[in-house]
């Protein structure tokens, strides 16, 4: 036998399949139906790996797998659970389970794991110490069961107690922030600050000072010394949002502090030590960026540390129902009036495409909650709504369709650009800033449009082929020419 295997749950379905699939696979294996026989096996030295559901009639094994912890150390515990939330793979990792699988689980995975088990030596946290997360108390900052969602928990369990770095992909609305902030805030770096900052939200010439700060005096303007986001974030969590729009005399500055673990300010003189954990996220393709000549390769490496894909909301629609009522609770907890969504509304929300993602979802329910007296919501409601707010969110797809003029497509990123600051505003110069971030992509789709060809382009542009070389000097620009 390849070793002892203890399986723990009430349904005796489960505790049957489990059985036959670690017995094919040469283990042996004892089941029971209650927490009180898998403590006493484990107290008295017995099995090597153990396979236990969360939820038992005479006890949780959240709460027993501390006791197990203290007696056996050493010992694998994988947590089976019917449950699926963020919540319950963040309890397993941080009560020291060596895996968490959300059921139904595929049975060669699970032998897998055990065999994995059985060859590894336990990891240990880094001072061997956790904080358990009451989910009752604890806001549950993601939401969903499906399997799309289950593989996002598991890579966040396992990455909270570390500090690699990860670079979260995924497109707008997706929930690629929350996730940052769950990185944060259950890993050990959770009583440090969480400090973000959106690439595409600042001005070039600002991004550098944004994110290192600057001395008095260092360019007009600077009339005080000023902390950037890499002082504010010492011993927490940095997020870059959008790294994909950094420029590259920017992306070079920023591989510099992830090599050498120091940086200057702008117009300072003294390297300044750091210590931040780097989240990164972005919508677009940084490969297709590297191609472009836009993103440096080394760079990419740096924070591609650790993937995450967050997947569109068209891809894990069994999560509709979850993400609708927690929106719901949301809603009413701001202040509006409780709903209720008809089953006939919910089908429909499961039958949409959702452009905008979560956030199109969030932003729906509260229309819905804002704007009807209506306690209960209908299909027709829905209907409705989805079809009048249909060519707000889904701007981009339109645009590519041909569906959308260029000036409404600047006028509804406009938008969101101002949202971005709440209820600030943007810094002074955005005409001109505006102006300078849509030359470059212009120049770069009439190229690929004349496949490198640039007396064509000129032609299209309407510019003498000389300026068109020197702008493309000026963005950096690799052209390519094709046949």
């Amino acid at each position: 036998m390849k070793g002892s295997v203890l399986v723990a749950d009430d349904d005796a379905a489960i505790r049957t399949v489990v059985s036959q699939a670690l017995s094919r696979a040469g283990y042996d294996v004892r089941v029971t139906s209650n927490a009180s026989t898998l403590w006493r096996w484990v107290a008295a030295g017995e099995g090597d790996v153990v396979v236990s559901d969360v939820v038992m009639p005479d006890d949780n094994l959240f709460d027993l797998l501390p006791r197990m912890r203290k007696v056996r150390p050493d010992l694998p515990i994988i947590v089976m659970s019917a449950q699926n939330t963020f919540m319950t793979a963040i309890r397993a990792s941080e009560k020291g389970a060596y895996e968490y699988l959300p059921k139904p689980f595929d049975l060669v995975e699970l032998t897998g794991i055990v065999g994995r088990a059985l060859a590894e030596s336990r990891r240990k946290n880094g001072d061997g110490q956790t904080q358990a997360v009451n989910p009752e108390t604890e806001g549950m900052p993601l939401v969903g069961r499906s399997p799309a969602m289950q593989d996002i928990y598991r890579v966040l369990a396992r990455m909270m107690q570390s500090d690699l770095t990860v670079l979260i992909n995924g497109e707008s609305g997706t929930g690629k922030e929350l996730v940052a902030r769950a990185l944060h805030e259950y890993g050990k770096r959770k009583n440090g600050p969480f400090v973000a900052i959106n690439m595409a939200a600042i001005p070039r010439d600002l991004i550098e000072s944004e994110l290192f700060g600057h001395e008095k005096g260092a360019f007009t303007g600077a009339q005080a010394r000023s902390t950037g986001r890499f002082e504010q974030a010492e011993n927490g969590t940095l997020f870059l949002d959008e790294i994909g729009d950094m420029p590259m005399d920017a992306q070079t500055r920023l591989l510099r502090v992830l090599q050498q673990g120091e940086y200057m300010t702008v117009g300072g003189r003294t390297p300044i030590k750091t210590n931040v954990r780097i989240v990164a996220a972005t919508n677009k393709d940084l490969r297709a960026l590297i191609n472009q000549g836009l993103f440096r390769e080394d760079l990419y490496y740096r924070l591609n540390v650790v993937p995450l894909r967050m997947p569109p909301l068209r891809e894990r629609l069994e999560d509709i129902g979850d993400l609708v009522q927690h929106f719901l609770v949301k809603v009413q907890e701001e202040g509006l009036e409780a709903k209720r969504i008809l089953p006939e509304a919910l089908q429909l929300m499961s039958s949409y495409h959702w452009p905008g993602n979560v956030r199109e979802l969030e932003n729906l329910i509260r229309r819905l909650c804002a704007l009807y007296p209506q306690e209960e919501i209908t299909a027709e409601i829905v209907a409705a709504e989805l079809d009048a707010g249909e060519g707000a969110e889904s701007a981009p797809a339109d645009l590519l369709h041909g569906e959308m003029t260029i000036a409404q497509a600047v006028e509804h990123n406009m938008q969101d650009y101002f949202r971005s600051f709440g209820d600030s505003l943007p810094p002074p110069g955005l005409y001109q800033r505006v102006l300078a971030e849509m030359e470059q992509p212009l120049i770069l789709a009439t190229l690929a449009a004349t496949r490198g060809n640039q007396i064509r382009a000129a032609e299209v542009l309407g510019l003498n082929r000389n300026t068109l070389r020197k702008k493309i000097k000026e963005h950096g620009l690799s052209v390519f020419k094709g046949g």
